[in-house]
């Protein structure tokens, strides 16, 4: 493909920009573990909510999703929830202040704080490792992929006659670049470079959805597409039949294996919600969740990634897929049952954008990957470093060496996720496998290890260690079953090593339980540690907020959803729908400010007057009406 001196111009000059600013602040992360990975808690929250959907703005991502709202049509809404998109509602209204009133450094640090120092909290501790690093490396797999894909579509240069090697060497290239100001710059180079991406994105994302209004009526859209397309409601089956149209959507949807849609729907709610409930997995939405300056900061940095993410990202996701359904239906069916759907934004892109625009999209789509790849990084060699290096080898080297061997991790990490990358195939197979089977092994062990005091350090170890075991080896059991239903018996697997691991050994220190039920007051079964703690301390209240939380968490789904749905009904020009998101909108924020937004605290009253944390804590403002909860 021929790109403009323009469009080169703008490509180099953003590379180039990125990894000037990432060497420039490079300095001020080298000066602790601290500063490295949480960027010494001093980024304001509106920064880090800003980078963190930056993060997750990822440009394997928005080709799946391209992908989805071309086959699915407006039914792919509900198809994120696989992650789920909605675990950062409930981050949001409380699961971020339970985790930042912490005050640890990695997920695995905070399994310390939950399960002590015991046997079985070192199990706890390596496993919660092991399990992070899995995660990581098939998140750098899965943005390898994706952008090896594009950039082998898209940028004019063929560095092999193979189409396979042509693409890894594209992705092994941009990789290589993305890595180098990351692991020089650590949490402050991320988070900058970020923002910066954020803007270039947003401003890409409007041009395109311009760009589509003005070429594609609703009558050519409505023309493109099968009945019940435009309809995000569903019933038992998907109800979408291409076969006139672009009949290999249909074979994509038979090998999905999402045509019982009803199943699918309520399989990943399910799920959906177990995920949620467990907390964020030990990647880079949690350390920008520990890296807020405090828990009522890092509640508000939640909810700013739904405000800053979801309309300009699905303007964008259904620009490029009705220039698609319009202007390249024909290509794709003269390419056969055999069409890669995931190539759908590259060539769309290269087909129907401007020159000027593609410059600016090729730097904002390479921003995406940056920004997803930069953040994943960066969350490596924390579990390394500060969870392995320094707890077990040399507890007492300096700073330095921590951000050296930081340095050496992170390259290692960037190695074997580009290797795997090799192997996996395509971006829809790495997100299926994370999202279902990795994550069905996560879920169990890190739901109880909130909500229930008896779940102990050997139950998460061998919960945890069923789990991951059962994630390698179910998708080769049942190779044909589709990953989203096998969910449940990797699930059940972990759950039993859970519970088992627990009841047949002895609970936790309860000096450790107190602790933490104090720091942390989380709802849930946690009675004989509230009594034992009210024993000492007559004043300390239990946290009665679960009805509220649950509204809340039902109120910013709808209002989260109805982003999506906003961002993807304006390039539809459906002015109706665009009015129902809207009102939908307007009520969630208006209900959010009154039940979420004004009655957030840093900690609970009683242990700003016992303190027991931070100085950060005497900003705390009492809840209103805060009585005991029958437990």
């Amino acid at each position: 493909m021929h790109l403009g001196a323009i469009d080169l111009a703008i490509i180099v000059t953003y590379v180039v920009a990125t990894l000037v600013l990432g060497f420039w602040i490079a300095k001020r992360a080298s000066r602790s573990l601290r500063s490295y990975f949480l960027g010494g808690n001093e980024l304001p929250w509106y920064l880090l909510g800003i980078s963190n959907a930056s993060g997750m703005f990822d440009i394997s991502g928005t080709m799946w999703l391209v992908y989805l709202l071309f086959v699915y049509g407006l039914k792919s809404i509900w198809i994120p929830w696989l992650w789920p998109v909605f675990n950062q509602i409930f981050l949001m209204v409380f699961l971020s202040v339970w985790l930042r009133r912490s005050g640890v450094m990695t997920g695995a640090e905070w399994i310390k704080f939950r399960f002590g120092e015991g046997r079985g909290a070192h199990l706890a501790h390596i496993i919660v490792v092991v399990f992070a690093l899995f995660n990581v490396i098939g998140f750098l797999a899965y943005a390898f992929i994706g952008i090896g894909k594009f950039a082998a579509t898209f940028l004019p240069w063929q560095l092999s006659t193979n189409a396979v090697t042509n693409a890894n060497l594209w992705g092994i290239l941009i990789t290589s670049l993305t890595a180098l100001y990351v692991i020089k710059g650590g949490m402050y180079s991320v988070v900058f470079t970020e923002v910066l991406q954020a803007a270039l994105k947003t401003v890409a994302c409007i041009w395109v959805a311009i760009i589509a209004i003005q070429r594609v009526s609703p009558e050519m859209i409505a023309a493109a597409v099968p009945a019940g397309w435009h309809s995000p409601w569903f019933g038992r089956t998907l109800d979408i039949d291409w076969s006139h149209l672009v009949p290999s959507a249909n074979t994509q949807i038979l090998n999905d294996g999402w045509t019982l849609f009803s199943a699918f729907f309520m399989m990943t709610l399910f799920k959906g919600v177990l995920l949620s409930l467990a907390g964020p997995a030990p990647n880079y939405d949690m350390q920008r969740v520990l890296s807020t300056k405090t828990p009522k900061e890092a509640a508000k940095m939640s909810g700013f990634v739904t405000v800053v993410l979801m309309v300009p990202r699905f303007m964008l996701v259904a620009g490029l897929t009705v220039l698609a359904l319009v202007f390249f239906s024909k290509q794709v069916n003269a390419m056969g049952s055999k069409f890669d759907f995931e190539l759908i934004l590259p060539l769309t892109l290269r087909s129907f954008i401007p020159t000027g625009l593609l410059g600016l999209l090729i730097a904002a789509l390479l921003a995406a990957f940056m920004a997803t790849y930069s953040a994943t990084v960066n969350a490596a060699p924390a579990y390394i470093v500060n969870d392995i290096y320094k707890r077990y080898l040399r507890p007492d080297a300096d700073q330095k060496t921590y951000v050296r061997m930081s340095y050496v991790t992170s390259v290692a990490v960037v190695v074997i996720g580009t290797g795997l990358g090799f192997f996996v195939g395509t971006i829809n197979n790495i997100v299926q496998w994370i999202v279902t089977a990795l994550y069905g092994g996560y879920a169990a062990a890190n739901v109880l290890k909130w909500y229930w005091w008896r779940f102990n350090s050997y139950g998460y170890f061998w919960g945890m260690a069923s789990g991951i075991l059962g994630s390698m080896l179910v998708p080769e059991l049942f190779p044909h079953i589709a990953p989203i239903f096998a969910f449940p018996i990797i699930l059940v697997a972990s759950l039993i090593g859970c519970i088992v691991g627990s009841l047949t050994t002895k609970p936790d220190d309860m000096q450790v339980l107190k602790q933490f039920y104090l720091k942390t007051r989380p709802w849930g079964f946690w009675r004989p540690v509230h009594d034992a703690l009210v024993l000492e301390q007559p004043g300390v209240v239990a946290n009665t907020d679960f009805a509220r939380d649950m509204v809340n968490v039902v109120v910013g789904t709808a209002w989260q959803t109805a982003q999506v749905a906003l961002g993807i009904f304006i390039v539809l020009q459906d002015w109706r729908a665009c009015a129902i998101c809207g009102a939908i909108i307007l009520v969630g924020t208006i209900v959010l400010k009154v039940n979420w937004y004004d009655k957030l605290q840093d900690y609970p009253v009683d242990v700003v007057r016992t303190n027991a944390v931070p100085a950060e804590a005497a900003s705390v403002r009492a809840a209103p009406d805060a009585t005991p909860a029958v437990l």
